[in-house]
């Protein structure tokens, strides 16, 4: 399986990789078929007109190369976007930063961007 450069960046040294500590909210997806488990972790705060934004995404991923890098993109994608606009981050966008992903491994985008919104979903049901 051909995997491009960035991919292989992302993979070997992945980037906000780890967990938050009293994270406001988590959101855990997997992928029983190919064994891909994905927690997403993230720092809300509120910018300087008051709208909540991620300060910060950390990511925890269990699985093959292509998930590992998609879940580093998706973290580049979306730290300092406000929630609006992170929940407007799609499986395209991810696969887009990654340039080459083979058909067989374009679920590990989408368990990214479905990981994403369950953490905001998670947030907004806390702050509610």
């Amino acid at each position: 399986m051909a995997y491009s450069k960035v991919l292989m960046d992302h993979f070997k040294s992945p980037h906000n990789q780890g967990t938050i500590a009293n994270a406001d909210g988590v959101g855990e997806v997997g992928n029983i078929r190919c064994g891909d488990i994905m927690k997403i972790y993230i720092d809300v705060d509120k910018n300087d007109k008051g709208a909540d934004y991620l300060k910060d995404v950390k990511f925890e991923t269990l699985g093959c190369a292509a998930a590992i890098a998609a879940s580093s993109v998706l973290t580049d994608l979306a730290i300092g976007k406000t929630l609006d606009q992170a929940l407007a981050i799609t499986k395209d966008d991810i696969v887009k930063v990654l340039e080459n992903v083979p058909p067989l491994k374009y679920h590990c985008s989408i368990l990214a961007e479905e990981g994403l919104k369950k953490a905001i979903e998670e947030y907004k049901q806390r702050k509610n």
